[in-house]
């Protein structure tokens, strides 16, 4: 009777240890269990959860040690999917050791903020999910403006460049533009309009996301150039204000379906005035966000004619 007393417990600290011990995995499995620990975790949690309220209330063990950290286990267990954002903490990916990384030249022209970006969940809240590892969210001034008109962005409608040679994977296009800050839930395409480019042999693609409806340039098949025209900034799919989404990830599944399934690869800048890996990151002055994000500009030819 005791070794089932004890049970719950043993199950919930064997899923805790489970859970941090999965950066020691290879990539690919490291990214399949991840997701699989985000769904049964829960509902371990939660069964848990309830046993030890049955053992607590109707045995009338208050006084229970084991009860209550069976009880306190449960709810964090039950809680692990918002853990990392809860906490601040990254997908468990070390950047030293996520090979292969892409040099990248910044995809629109003249100075761009970086919103979100880095190797932290403190500069870069998409740190926290497994093929956003290193994305960035790029933007130009004015990005914040508090206004529902798109064209009072800096950034709406400004030319998109291919950041990399290669071959278009994916090219999505006919998605609305959202009214910024009115995003609707959960929009039908998260990425809105965007293009993948497959820069190298692999599953290895770089995604450019929340392009302007009607304004993708280029096709599945398509080779492009460093520098070609792609489309313009728009505010489609999971967006709140115009900018730019890119991010580079290994897939698992067919890049033409959803949902995703991958892990993030290293994204870095070059040929830039700036950091090659800039931080993004935000401030509240008087009650507003302020981007305190680094500025990086793309030395080197325009658009392409």
């Amino acid at each position: 009777m005791r070794i089932v007393r004890w049970f719950p417990l043993a199950i919930l600290i064997a899923l805790l240890a489970f859970q941090v011990s999965l950066q020691w995995l290879a990539p690919a499995a490291r990214v399949v269990l991840w997701h699989v620990s985000q769904l049964y975790m829960p509902l371990a949690g939660l069964v848990c959860l309830i046993g030890a309220l049955v053992y607590l209330a109707v045995r009338k063990r208050w006084a229970s040690r084991l009860g209550w950290v069976t009880l306190a286990l449960s709810c964090l267990t039950l809680a692990a999917p918002f853990l990392p954002m809860l906490l601040g903490q990254a997908y468990p990916a070390r950047l030293a050791s996520t090979k292969p990384a892409l040099p990248i030249r910044v995809p629109l022209d003249g100075p761009v903020r970086v919103a979100w970006g880095g190797d932290t969940v403190s500069t870069n809240y998409h740190a926290a999910y497994p093929d956003q590892r290193w994305a960035y969210d790029l933007m130009i001034e004015p990005g914040f403006t508090g206004s529902d008109t798109l064209e009072d962005y800096g950034c709406y409608g400004q030319p998109v460049l291919a950041p990399v040679s290669g071959t278009v994977a994916v090219a999505h296009d006919g998605e609305p533009d959202q009214v910024p800050g009115k995003l609707p839930l959960p929009p039908k395409q998260i990425m809105g309009n965007h293009v993948m480019i497959q820069a190298e042999p692999g599953r290895n693609y770089l995604v450019i996301a929340h392009l302007k409806p009607g304004s993708v340039a280029v096709s599945a098949g398509d080779t492009v150039q460093e520098g070609d025209l792609i489309g313009a900034c728009g505010n489609s799919g999971n967006t709140s204000e115009p900018h730019v989404h890119v991010h580079y990830a290994h897939y698992l599944t067919a890049v033409t379906q959803q949902p995703l399934l991958g892990y993030g690869l290293p994204l870095y800048f070059r040929d830039n005035e700036g950091p090659d890996m800039p931080n993004g990151g935000f401030e509240t002055q008087g009650g507003k966000a302020v981007p305190t994000g680094d500025i990086v500009t793309h030395k080197g030819p325009a658009t392409r004619p």
